[in-house]
């Protein structure tokens, strides 16, 4: 019986290794082709070595283009992604805390409004929101970027509805008879209590803005304010040849924020997922 455990153990363990290889096998090959140059890019196969190892490629990648460096992208991608993470955290919460304590006329109404922002593909809102913009006078600016996630985001909302049900009501009417308002108790007992909620807002926001690509194609239009997304696929040139080694090993820089912060805050993470109940 044990060597059956034992043989069975291995081969799970096997297969759970072989299957999680074929996933990040296309991350490992983007970051050996930022070791590459174009001929062995295109031509080298599934190979994972370089025949030379080009660093340059960084160098290259780096220097970015128009006189812009790589870094300025790199700065416009962190402005944009922490301001509109900070925004979408802060009144999210607000909205939640409203659905989920306080009985306000139309409540049902406006929940199910939201609900529905929910279903809407982003496509749909597409020209309407560039128009509203374009008359505001934002376009060129990273005020579509951000200003909107500070009016609450819809999956977030009920991301932390959920969470909030799962706090017993009985610390809200403690805090009541001990004289607090809804802003203190807000603030004091279910902001504190909110933070795996919090942090999987943060993780999840931050990975949606940092990895955005349509928005700043849609609304930025000088290079300086170019986010990283969109820097990067300004190394293929269709009238030139394409730098692939620099767009490579600018992607897999790219990649080194948001691995950070899953590696920091991977078990708040789970835990936030799993308390929410948006568990599969």
């Amino acid at each position: 019986m044990r060597t059956k455990h034992r043989i069975e153990s291995v081969l799970y363990h096997v297969l759970i290794c072989g299957f999680g290889f074929i996933m990040i096998y296309p991350v490992l090959w983007m970051i050996s082709g930022a070791f590459k140059n174009n001929t062995e890019i295109l031509n080298g196969g599934l190979s994972l070595i370089p025949e030379v190892w080009r660093w340059e490629n960084f160098v290259n990648g780096w220097s970015g283009f128009g006189g812009i460096s790589f870094g300025t992208f790199f700065k416009n991608s962190l402005i944009v992604a922490g301001v509109s993470t900070f925004g979408t955290v802060i009144s999210s919460a607000c909205v939640a805390y409203a659905f989920s304590r306080i009985k306000f006329k139309g409540s049902k109404i406006w929940f199910t409004a939201m609900l529905c922002t929910m279903m809407l593909p982003a496509q749909i809102i597409l020209v309407p929101q560039y128009i509203i913009y374009n008359k505001l006078g934002w376009v060129g600016t990273y005020l579509p970027l951000i200003l909107p996630h500070f009016f609450g985001q819809a999956f977030f909302i009920y991301q932390m509805m959920q969470f909030i049900k799962g706090i017993p009501r009985e610390l809200d009417e403690a805090a009541t008879i001990d004289g607090c308002s809804r802003y203190s108790i807000f603030t004091r007992i279910i902001l504190p209590l909110l933070k795996p909620s919090i942090v999987t807002t943060i993780i999840i926001q931050f990975y949606w803005k940092w990895d955005d690509f349509m928005g700043p194609m849609i609304y930025l239009n000088k290079p300086e304010m170019y986010t990283a997304s969109l820097a990067i696929k300004q190394f293929a040139d269709s009238s030139s040849t394409t730098d692939y080694g620099a767009m490579f090993a600018m992607s897999a820089l790219s990649l080194i924020p948001v691995f950070l912060i899953f590696l920091f805050f991977n078990k708040y993470l789970v835990e936030g997922i799993s308390s929410s109940g948006l568990k599969g």
